[in-house]
């Protein structure tokens, strides 16, 4: 993606009966009261002259003054106050209470920076936009209710989450929108950072993160990762870099998932931690259940303890013991099929047993609705159709009464190409097939090599498949 978004701009689309702008000499034929109406549209030109006017002055009211506190600099913008006013409702009110033909604002340093750009945007509709500016000039748009702007500034920074940038840039944008009010990118941010944690933890931004959003994140069962033990890792690195106060540190080390790590882990983090040594006793009780867990049942241990608690709750895991990594070349083609092995479940009590796995992907599903047959249940018959949407059904090869009582949560992670690189762009969880998620890749045109979902004509899918075990509450004896 370019360095630069071109955000067209609201007020501009008035020149247009139909609200779109053309270039120029372009022409529409348009039926009124019954007689055709052509119409010249020339709002290219109408865009370059108000630019004009801005870099030249013409006509100028009003001069805006631009100042940042605590520094000498000022920067002085000739403009026009029936554009200020058409523009924001802000400077509307700035204008009426003005007493002379200057207004005096003052901006921090990074908004003084992009202050002409940001008028640029009111006259003429585009802006420059990297990275580094995007704060800046969402902040500005805001402040003076350019909503227009302040939309496309957001836009911009949820399609560049997964941009590189010499020190990152999500963890910031973040925290900005927790500051800034936007739900939307806050959203974003938080779902881009928990989907793909892996490369997080191994990035710069991990230890500039705040205390706040890393307790946003740490709870959420849909964070993907290698292992839990490669997440405690990050956080203990995080814990001795940033020092936080001891209640800060309880509550991250609670948050962690130590019933999803094998004894011999637990057992390495007890005596080679030094977090959790200092810490040990505010999870003591996690760490007896955990240990309680892995040497016996899960259908015992549901007749006394409480297993519907995030403990014992799997996290997307990447390590094969969990799922498997599948990639599907030429995915619009035909159906294909493949093959795989999980642990039954994260107990040790379970270490020497496996599941078998088919999974099957179709790119023409049929609908459910126009189903005739189905196989089994949860198993419907795959269909040549065209016309269908993409579907995935995951079932295991032979039953066994050894999951008796658990169910299995499937969750397919789907990769998408952003910026030159993976990552993931779609979580979809289910139990029999994505049947269940009328949504699954409604937005991947599949027969376009172009299209993101596709690296190199490839559809890069994980399959994972989590034991879920609040299906085994009983009546404790």
């Amino acid at each position: 993606m370019s360095n630069q978004l071109s955000i067209q701009a609201q007020a501009l689309q008035l020149c247009s009966p139909a609200g779109s702008l053309k270039v120029d000499g372009s022409q529409d034929r348009a039926v009124d009261g019954g007689v055709d109406v052509d119409t010249i549209r020339h709002s290219l030109v109408l865009v370059q002259h108000l630019e004009t006017l801005l870099l030249q002055g013409n006509g100028s009211d009003v001069t805006l003054r631009v100042e940042t506190p605590g520094t000498d600099e000022v920067r002085t913008i000739q403009t026009h106050s029936l554009l200020l006013s058409l523009q924001s409702s802000v400077f509307q009110e700035m204008l009426l209470r003005r007493n002379d033909s200057t207004l005096h604002l003052k901006e921090s340093a990074d908004c003084a920076a992009v202050f002409h750009g940001f008028i640029r945007y009111l006259y003429c509709g585009h802006v420059p936009l990297s990275l580094d500016q995007a704060v800046p000039l969402h902040r500005l748009a805001s402040k003076y209710q350019v909503l227009s702007l302040q939309q496309g500034v957001t836009q911009y920074m949820i399609l560049n989450l997964a941009r590189d940038s010499p020190s990152g840039h999500v963890v910031g944008w973040y925290e900005y929108a927790v500051q800034a009010g936007d739900r939307t990118l806050r959203d974003s941010c938080l779902q881009h950072l928990a989907w793909n944690m892996t490369e997080v933890l191994l990035s710069g931004e991990w230890s500039t993160m705040s205390s706040q959003l890393l307790m946003s994140l740490l709870p959420r069962s849909d964070l993907v990762v290698q292992s839990e033990m490669e997440l405690f890792v990050g956080l203990e690195a995080w814990i001795i870099q940033n020092d936080p106060d001891g209640l800060m540190v309880e509550n991250a080390l609670r948050a962690v998932r130590y019933a999803m790590m094998p004894p011999q882990e637990l057992f390495r983090l007890q005596t080679q931690s030094p977090v959790l040594t200092r810490y040990q006793e505010s999870v003591r009780d996690l760490l007896y259940l955990s240990y309680q867990f892995h040497s016996t049942s899960p259908l015992l241990m549901a007749k006394y303890f409480d297993v519907n608690c995030s403990l014992f709750v799997p996290r997307n895991y990447l390590s094969r013991m969990w799922g498997s990594p599948w990639t599907i070349s030429s995915p619009s083609r035909d159906d294909r099929s493949t093959s795989f092995q999980t642990q039954l479940g994260p107990s040790s009590y379970h270490s020497n047993k496996r599941v078998s796995w088919n999974a099957l992907f179709s790119p023409r599903w049929q609908p459910i609705s126009m189903k005739p047959t189905y196989m089994e249940v949860g198993a419907m018959q795959p269909s040549g159709q065209e016309g269908g949407r993409p579907r995935i059904i995951v079932t295991p090869a032979t039953s066994s009464t050894d999951s008796a009582g658990v169910t299995f949560q499937k969750t397919v992670l789907v990769m998408s190409r952003q910026q030159r690189k993976l990552v993931v762009k779609h979580v979809y969880d289910f139990h029999q097939s994505s049947e269940e998620n009328v949504d699954f890749l409604t937005e991947a045109d599949l027969n376009q090599h172009s299209s993101e979902y596709l690296l190199n004509g490839s559809l890069y899918l994980h399959v994972v498949v989590k034991p879920m075990y609040h299906t085994l509450i009983t009546d404790k004896n």
